[in-house]
């Protein structure tokens, strides 16, 4: 039984491998592109297409099964119009058109998507949610490998340095680590920084379990100052990705609107997940899904910040405070079922948590420390104290806690691993 269930399994990974060499190629196509509205409307232009040289993802799992985010791109052959790969992702803009400025005045954001370079014509589709959280069309493009205007230069080229090299890309997490605020006369610093905070990730379930699973680069890319801005303090310095605290004039976010230096930095190695590392003691960071992370390099509190960041960019998992400071206005619209695997509105529970619920838990569950340790549907997350619920009395993705994800956030950890390294 052993020896079929093998065979048969070894046949669909032969038969997802010739698709993918059906289809592309082992690089990666770059979109570029600007995003652009206020907090009502949204509209999106072509910047630059690159071609760059690795293909980090999988070669297996090609079709987005999760449906988190905010965003979807799709990407077809355009002759048979097979669907060939998707990805959802959120982005900076789309949490910025929650805020109060995004009602005063419009703003562009560049963004990027990226899949495997493709062989044959494509075609790329982009789907926003609207206000109901039903992805809806908003833009597409049809796209030729043979075009001559699909960029290859190579802007931004560092030296790349092994952390951790478990194997393939192909079949492992591949995270790259960006430096910013180190200067040249701090790389070392920035290499040792790196691998300590590498260290902090496999000290918290699951990821502890699954380190053979990941690889993860540092790119050592120096800036011109040491630090990073703080504007509310009248601190601004020159750096290479030019991260900034007080984004959404929220001090503690620290986050980068350099979108296109990001990326180019992070081509420096194969990567599924990007990571900015700040040289920084002041407390901040920041992630979104599928899009990037940042955390500091020196604080008390710097492996909870670490850890926590990389829980929104790598898992989708959504915040379950609601006692701290946001620029936000209803970011989780209570008629609506959240996309985050950690959160509910109860609209359709069923799609969440549900089964993991023990029976004569109640639900809601009284938020105190009777439960803590059990799965639940405890109110409170998502910034808000009423009408947004999170799985457990206590977690990371609530508290400043090490090794701390609750049961439901531990699974949508684990299955975000298995997804890339199939």
């Amino acid at each position: 039984m052993k020896k079929t269930l093998f065979a048969l399994l070894m046949l669909v990974w032969i038969q997802s491998q010739a698709a993918f060499n059906d289809y592309f190629e082992n690089k990666t196509l770059r979109i570029d592109y600007y995003h652009t509205g206020n907090n009502l409307t949204d509209t999106y232009s072509l910047d630059q297409l690159i071609q760059e040289p690795f293909w980090g993802g999988s070669k297996v799992n090609m079709i987005d099964i999760f449906d988190y985010g905010k965003y979807k791109m799709f990407v077809y052959d355009l002759a048979s119009n097979t669907l060939i790969y998707s990805r959802t992702y959120s982005t900076l803009f789309s949490e910025w058109q929650t805020t109060d400025e995004a009602k005063a005045v419009i703003k562009s954001f560049s963004e990027t998507v990226i899949c495997p370079f493709p062989k044959n014509k494509i075609r790329v589709e982009f789907d926003s949610r609207n206000r109901k959280g039903v992805f809806e069309k908003k833009f597409e493009l049809t796209i030729d490998p043979k075009d001559y205007f699909i960029s290859q230069e190579r802007k931004m080229v560092f030296p790349k340095y092994e952390i951790l090299n478990s194997g393939d890309p192909a079949v492992k997490v591949d995270i790259v680590i960006i430096p910013d605020g180190y200067t040249k006369e701090e790389m070392d610093k920035f290499i040792k920084d790196a691998k300590r905070f590498a260290d902090y990730l496999f000290n918290a379930s699951p990821y502890k379990e699954n380190k053979s699973k990941f690889n993860i680069w540092a790119i050592e890319a120096p800036s011109v100052e040491s630090g990073t801005d703080m504007p509310g303090k009248g601190v601004w310095k020159n750096t290479i990705v030019e991260t900034s605290f007080y984004t959404f004039d929220t001090e503690r976010y620290l986050m980068t609107t350099d979108n296109k230096d990001l990326r180019d930095i992070a081509s420096n190695a194969p990567y599924d997940q990007i990571y900015i590392m700040v040289n920084s003691d002041h407390y901040g960071g920041g992630a979104i899904y599928n899009h990037y992370a940042v955390c500091i390099s020196e604080n008390p509190v710097g492996e909870y910040v670490f850890t926590h960041e990389f829980g929104h960019s790598f898992a989708g998992l959504g915040d379950e405070y609601y006692d701290s400071e946001t620029s936000y206005n209803e970011f989780y619209p209570l008629d609506v079922e959240p996309p985050d695997p950690n959160l509910t509105t109860m609209v359709n529970f069923d799609a969440k948590w549900k089964n993991m619920v023990v029976k004569g838990t109640p639900i809601p569950t009284p938020n105190d420390a009777t439960y803590k340790g059990k799965v639940g549907v405890f109110e409170g997350g998502g910034y808000v104290t009423k009408g947004v619920y999170r799985p457990s009395y206590d977690c990371t993705m609530k508290s400043i806690s090490i090794n701390n994800f609750c049961p439901v956030c531990r699974l949508a950890i684990q299955k975000m691993i298995d997804f890339y390294t199939k």
